[in-house]
């Protein structure tokens, strides 16, 4: 399982969110900064930020 956690990207922030896949994981990072944090223009740079903070959770824990 693959973990992303947007207090990497966006200090204070609590969501995270896990799938097997890391493009699912891209893709709801993508909604939630839309959602939750108002981002209208994703820029590439952002979905490699994204990318780069992605890890396997048996790393986390």
């Amino acid at each position: 399982m693959r973990l992303f956690e947007c207090g990497t990207l966006v200090p204070g922030c609590s969501w995270h969110t896990r799938a097997n896949e890391d493009a699912e994981i891209v893709r709801r990072a993508v909604e939630h900064l839309r959602i939750a944090h108002g981002e209208e223009i994703i820029r590439e740079n952002m979905v490699e930020n994204i990318k780069a903070r992605i890890r396997d959770e048996a790393a986390a824990a």
